[in-house]
């Protein structure tokens, strides 16, 4: 399974942010789509990735308040991609490694979508689950055993 297949059940919503926005205003976009993460953009270019992991960080090196705070700031500037092509176990691995619960889904310089860790733990059990069913059907049809075969 690749990431592709995830992003074709997700849908493609995106929402993003410029890194000379306010923090505060990216907290409530946040908060008002109830999503976790944006991705920060720069004249058409991936910059960074903002999450309430990095909001809270700022938050509490702030002594509690957002302030005058810009995106800039607080994003990771370094964030984690993948491609439609890549593999589910490998996003899988490297999101484990690196502790990220979103990852900006790149195709050469054209954001795609975003996946998260929820998106990727969905999609294996969903895949689980249809190759047990597979399998108990397969199980189920199987044929009896005749007098002649046993002996």
């Amino acid at each position: 399974m690749k990431v592709a297949d995830i992003l074709r059940v997700k849908g493609n919503t995106l929402y993003t942010v410029q890194p000379d926005e306010p923090l505060a205003k990216a907290a409530d976009i946040m908060a008002e789509k109830d999503i976790g993460s944006l991705v920060v953009m720069e004249h058409g270019d991936l910059v960074g990735m903002l999450t309430f992991r990095e909001v809270i960080v700022c938050i509490v090196a702030n002594g509690g308040e957002i302030g005058r705070t810009l995106v800039r700031k607080a994003m990771d500037d370094h964030p984690l991609t993948c491609t439609p092509d890549t593999e589910i176990d490998e996003v899988r691995r490297m999101m484990l490694d690196r502790h990220a619960r979103y990852m900006p889904v790149m195709s050469q310089k054209m954001l795609m979508g975003v996946i998260s860790l929820y998106d990727v733990a969905k999609a294996v059990v969903d895949s689980q689950n249809f190759e047990n069913k597979m399998l108990k059907a397969y199980i189920r049809d199987w044929p009896a055993e005749s007098d002649a075969e046993r002996d």
